[in-house]
């Protein structure tokens, strides 16, 4: 499935993520991903939100820069090699991910992961019956 990520650029500074954080749960906004990069001059929370517009808007007041991205959720078999296999279904279909990282929590006996690919909807077609 085809959703929103939203890339929060933050200084390398301590108290900025928990800023951003603090920010999202006075709005009742609740975090179901993210994943932290770093650079020498600023870090990148990529994060997925339940009110991904909310958050961004919210965000964008506080003074922090947002860029909102098309990723893939993929379900994933909650198992050993559950992984591999999702995986190997995208290196078949040559599919190059560009970076991927893990949801919070379980639904429905499922893991998820989050990919971000040049080309969301293909990616979101080859998925689709894989688990």
């Amino acid at each position: 499935m085809t959703i929103v990520q939203l890339s929060v650029f933050l200084e390398n500074r301590a108290g900025q993520l928990s800023s951003v954080t603090e920010l999202l749960a006075q709005n009742s906004v609740d975090m179901q991903a993210l994943n932290i990069a770093e650079t020498a001059d600023y870090g990148v929370l990529r994060l997925i939100v339940d009110a991904p517009l909310k958050a961004a808007a919210l965000l964008r007041e506080q003074g922090f820069i947002v860029r909102e991205t098309p990723v893939v959720q993929a379900p994933v078999p909650d198992r050993p090699g559950g992984l591999n296999c999702v995986l190997r279904t995208i290196a078949e279909a040559e599919i190059d991910i560009e970076y991927m990282y893990s949801v919070l929590g379980q639904r429905n006996g499922l893991a998820y992961m989050v990919f971000r690919v040049a080309d969301v909807e293909r990616l979101d077609a080859v998925l689709s019956g894989v688990v």
